[in-house]
C-alpha cells in the first residue's frame, strides 16, 4: 500500500484540508499519514472559530518520523500557516532517508486576486522555494499570479493560461496544474509538463462557492498519481470528481457553510478510480 504524508491544517468542523485528505486518500487505497499544521474548531467560514498553531510541535513530530525510518511514497502539502512552516516542510524533505516518488504542493494562500487573511506580502516568496521542489504544483489562478509576480486577472485566455503555466514551471516544478479557470462559460483545469505536454479539462460551470474544492482536487490528484496514473488521467479524474461533488452539494443548501459534500460521492470516486486502476500497466 502506498503511503502519503499529508501536511496541512485540521478543522474539527467543516470539509477541508485534512478532513478531506484522510478519507479521500483512504478511499483510493492509500495510507494517509496526517501531519497537522494547525488545529481549528471549525474552518474559517464560521464566525468565532478558535485556532491552535502547531508549529512548535512540528519539529518533534518530524524527528519522531525520522527515528522510525518511515518511508513515504509521496508528500502532499496544503495550507501552511507561515514561512516558518514552509521551511519546516523543506527540512522534512531534506531529511528523508529516501526521496518520495511524488511531491505535490498545493500552495494554498489566496483567491479572488488577494492573499488570505493572516498572510504577509512576503509569504509568496517563501512559498516559491518550496514550489520549486514540487513534482506537481496545483495553484488556483490567484495563487499562480502571486507565485509568478503576474498581475491578477479573473479571466485567462489560452495565451495567458499557457504563459502562466510556463512561469510556474520556471519555479522548478516538473508539472504545473492551474485550477479555477473559466473557458467559454465552463470551468476548467489546465496542466503543463516540462516536456511540453499539455492538458485541458473542462467541466460545467456551477455558480456557487464552497470551501474545500481545491483540497478535494489536490487530494484526488495525489491519490491517483502516487498509484501510477499519468498526470492527464489524474487531472481529469480530479476535475470530474469535484464537478460531480459540487452538483451534489448544491442540492443540499444546508451544506453551504460545511464545505463540499464529498461524503456522499466517495462511492463514485472509488468506482471511477477502480476502473482507471485496472487499465494502468
Amino acid at each position: 500500500m502506498k503511503r502519503i504524508a499529508s501536511i496541512q491544517d485540521f478543522s474539527c468542523i467543516g470539509s477541508c484540508s485534512q478532513t478531506i485528505a484522510l478519507p479521500v486518500l483512504s478511499a483510493m487505497g492509500v495510507e494517509c499519514a496526517a501531519l497537522p499544521t494547525a488545529l481549528l474548531s471549525a474552518h474559517t467560514a464560521f464566525d468565532g472559530f478558535v485556532s491552535l498553531d502547531l508549529t512548535p510541535q512540528l519539529p518533534a513530530i518530524m524527528a519522531h518520523w525520522r527515528a522510525m525510518h518511515l518511508r513515504f511514497d509521496a508528500v502532499y502539502t496544503g495550507y501552511l500557516a507561515s514561512a516558518e512552516q514552509v521551511g519546516l516542510v523543506g527540512a522534512l524533505l531534506d531529511d528523508m532517508d529516501e526521496r518520495p516518488a511524488l511531491t505535490l504542493i498545493d500552495p494554498v494562500m489566496g483567491d479572488n486576486g488577494a492573499l488570505y487573511a493572516g498572510f504577509s506580502d512576503a509569504f509568496p516568496q517563501a512559498m516559491r522555494a518550496l514550489c520549486g521542489r514540487a513534482d506537481v504544483l496545483t495553484p488556483n489562478v490567484t495563487e499562480a499570479c502571486l507565485l509568478t509576480g503576474t498581475a491578477y486577472s479573473p479571466v485567462q485566455d489560452a495565451a495567458q493560461t499557457r504563459r502562466l503555466l510556463e512561469r510556474l514551471l520556471e519555479l522548478g516544478c516538473r508539472a504545473a496544474v492551474l485550477t479555477g479557470l473559466r473557458v467559454d462559460g465552463d470551468m476548467a483545469v489546465a496542466a503543463l509538463q516540462r516536456d511540453g505536454t499539455g492538458t485541458l479539462v473542462r467541466t460545467s460551470y456551477i455558480p456557487e462557492v464552497f470551501h474545500g474544492t481545491g483540497d478535494l482536487f489536490a487530494s484526488t490528484c495525489a491519490g491517483a498519481l502516487v498509484q501510477g496514473a499519468p498526470l492527464e488521467r489524474a487531472v481529469r479524474l480530479a476535475a470530474d470528481y469535484v464537478a460531480l461533488t459540487l452538483r451534489r452539494t448544491v442540492q443540499a443548501p444546508d451544506r453551504r457553510w460545511y464545505g463540499v459534500n464529498f461524503q456522499e460521492t466517495l462511492p463514485e470516486l472509488m468506482a471511477r478510480w477502480q476502473n482507471i486502476k485496472e487499465e494502468l500497466p
